[in-house]
């Protein structure tokens, strides 16, 4: 059977960016000029079609990512539009690690936000090929120079601009490619053509200057650019185009263009260049896995006759036709009705109906080929990150890592009816998002759900209520706390029962050392000459794991750090996996307490940006809160602050900075590191702790 598309004429693209810089607006604008939609959506009014849930269209922010497809120029492009507020950063992790090329939007007036900076970095991990679009010229402030050097400055990139703009702010008309050496003219109506007009007289040194620079730029990466460029010879825009593409997909350079996306102005030069210079699957390195039979590395080629491979990268509870499995094709295809292996959970499934998804509505196809991403019904033991492949060539691809939630609270039914309601909905909840934790708290009786911040949270008890009915209460947020060790130490756990008939014998010998911030837990065995019989080291690492759930100082989760097996011994006929896994659990908690346990606290990175006659309050209240400010820079009329401040210092901070500056300051923030909680806060907390008890 034909392909669908050509694999060559598909882009695999996610639009990112911080909140507010018109991520959204950009794609609703993508959809109307490429005839997806005949009405153009508006973020303001809450008919955007990419926004298309409740919680959405109330706030004006995008909460989950959507998927879409268009097509432009015999060019299929399929478009996950991005949540843009740090509280959604996994939607944004799980959209990168299966697309082929990356449309960052940054606001004209701000530049490069804080949150731009995550979704950069997110990026590169994933080595993900980017244009930028500089969104807003029209508005007062707009300043394409200062932005393309934070971008050059803040996130260590190298801009390419292809465009320049026309005017500037409530002047600004359209764009001037530098690559064809043209003007095109918008008039703001969302029917009109693009005009071609004559480069104004006063912007012939502003284009001379650009062009220069760019042919400079792209010889110094390009050697065909180089040579024509060292002999003289006349560099065409067809030459141009096809260096400024090699650039982009080695990841050398980022292409620059600007418009403004509300006005209508500059989205089809931006649809040619996402065609132009963002990569087709065919133009990507094969996929990497590890083949689970050999335990060997593979490749599997972007082609429909290599043996089946995806990745499921999200799960969505739909209200309507229910469990909602989005999966990318990274080679072969697959049918609707054909079984494939599950390779992490080690299961078959069968695929259901395969849907193409336009944001919540839903188109059916019989097949999905290389490079699609489609969605599937009837995956039942299917969850993000998993691997799908052909059950007779079974490979293992990279899965997706997310953060570790930093915010708790709370939550009880409001009536007995609610009660078992919450469980199923709270279990589709954390089915969806690898960054919700749900724990049942044996002590309290409490469900504590744990997230990654106050937006995210209160979104997810939303969610209960509007999407599946239940009535639910919330306590006051609780900060995520770790424990952890300071000094190495070793000691011995004993476990020993004698009763009627075999007892129980289990003893070992370990070291704990502390680890480095964001290492987690690691287990080494260093036993020689059968101290302890190898059948039981697998239980004594278990009973370690486990004992870490629960500190010493106040009962938080042990972090950062690494025990040894040294040595041990055992009974020939008393000794048991339970009595291994008990020892490990006792030696873990004597060494937590002899390993000068400390409390560690996340600290959040913030950025406030104000004008400059509120400053000096804002800095002595971000002081008062145990902040550490690092830089202020100026952006135009405006003040950027910069600085690390404890997430137990932040609730409620946006009312607090509203009232500080009559609502004419913005802030953002996102989790940073975890750090030693000082000493006399330490103390407050283990007192509470205590009291409870």
């Amino acid at each position: 059977m034909p392909r669908s598309f050509p694999l060559e004429k598909i882009r695999n693209i996610g639009i990112i960016a911080h909140i507010d810089a018109g991520k959204t607006t950009v794609t609703e604008r993508t959809l109307y000029y490429t005839g997806r939609t005949y009405k153009i959506g508006d973020v303001d009014t809450g008919t955007a079609v990419m926004d298309w849930m409740e919680q959405e269209r109330e706030r004006g922010i995008t909460i989950t990512a959507a998927a879409t497809t268009c097509y432009w120029q015999d060019h299929r492009i399929n478009i996950i539009d991005t949540p843009g507020h740090v509280d959604f950063t996994a939607e944004v992790e799980r959209s990168l690690r299966v697309l082929d090329g990356g449309l960052v939007v940054f606001d004209g007036v701000a530049g490069v936000e804080a949150q731009s900076e995550t979704v950069w970095r997110q990026a590169d991990r994933y080595h993900v090929p980017r244009i930028c679009f500089i969104n807003k010229m029209d508005r007062v402030g707009a300043n394409f120079r200062r932005t393309l050097a934070m971008i050059e400055q803040r996130l260590g990139a190298r801009p390419l601009p292809v465009q320049i703009p026309l005017g500037s702010e409530d002047t600004f008309q359209g764009i001037i490619d530098l690559v064809e050496s043209k003007a095109w003219y918008f008039d703001g109506k969302p029917d009109s053509e693009p005009q071609e007009i004559p480069i104004p007289e006063s912007e012939q040194a502003n284009f001379t200057e650009f062009h220069q620079a760019l042919i400079e730029k792209l010889a110094e990466s390009d050697d065909l650019i180089m040579e024509a460029y060292l002999e003289g010879h006349r560099i065409s825009p067809a030459d141009l185009r096809q260096a400024l593409r090699r650039v982009t997909l080695a990841n050398k350079g980022v292409p620059i263009l600007c418009g403004s996306a509300l006005r209508n102005k500059a989205i089809q030069p931006l649809l040619d260049a996402i065609i132009s210079y963002l990569p087709s699957p065919l133009d990507m390195p094969p996929v990497s896995a590890i083949d689970t039979r050999l335990e060997t590395e593979v490749t599997r080629p972007a082609s429909d006759e290599a043996p089946f491979a995806a990745l499921a990268f999200k799960v969505v509870s739909d209200p309507f036709v229910g469990r909602l499995v989005y999966f990318r094709v990274y080679s072969g295809k697959v049918k609707a009705g054909g079984q494939v292996l599950n390779t992490i959970q080690g299961k078959r499934e069968r695929i259901g109906r395969l849907l193409l998804m336009h944001a919540n509505r839903r188109e059916e196809v019989d097949e999905a080929d290389t490079g699609s991403i489609v969605a599937t019904l009837g995956l039942k033991n299917t969850f993000t990150g998993d691997t799908l492949c052909d059950s007779a060539q079974p490979v293992l691809l990279e899965s997706i890592r997310f953060p570790e939630p930093v915010l708790s609270v709370a939550i009880e039914p409001r009536t007995r009816a609610d009660q078992d309601k919450l469980g199923t909905a709270l279990q589709k909840l954390t089915e969806e998002d690898p960054t919700f934790k749900v724990v049942y708290n044996e002590e309290t009786g409490q469900t504590i759900i744990s997230g990654m911040g106050e937006l995210h949270l209160e979104v997810i008890i939303n969610r209960l209520t509007s999407e599946f009915g239940v009535g639910a209460k919330a306590g006051k947020p609780q900060v995520a706390y770790k424990e952890t060790i300071t000094v190495p130490v070793q000691v011995e756990g004993r476990f020993v029962r004698q009763s009627g008939g075999h007892g129980q014998y289990g003893h070992v010998c370990i070291e704990l050392e502390p680890l480095e911030r964001g290492h987690g837990f690691q287990f080494q065995n260093k036993i020689k000459s059968g101290a302890i019989p190898r059948q039981y080291i697998p239980a004594v690492e278990l009973g370690i794991k486990e004992g870490t759930e629960t500190g010493v100082l106040a009962g938080y989760p042990v972090v950062d750090i690494k025990a040894i097996l040294q040595d041990g011994s055992y009974h020939d006929v008393d000794s048991s996996e339970i009595a291994f896994k008990m020892a490990g659990a006792i030696a873990l908690k004597k060494g937590l307490e002899k390993a000068r346990p400390v409390i560690l606290e996340p600290i959040m990175k913030l950025e406030v940006v104000t004008p400059e006659q509120f400053l000096g309050d804002i800095i002595g209240d971000l002081n008062a809160k145990r902040g550490h400010i690092e830089t202020i820079e100026t952006q135009g009329e405006m003040f950027a602050i910069h600085c690390h401040i404890p997430l137990a210092e932040t609730f409620s901070y946006a009312t607090r900075l509203r009232s500080l500056t009559q609502g004419r300051a913005t802030h953002s923030m996102e989790f940073s590191r975890y750090q030693k909680l000082p000493a006399e806060l330490t103390e407050q907390i283990t007192e509470k702790v205590m009291g409870k008890r």
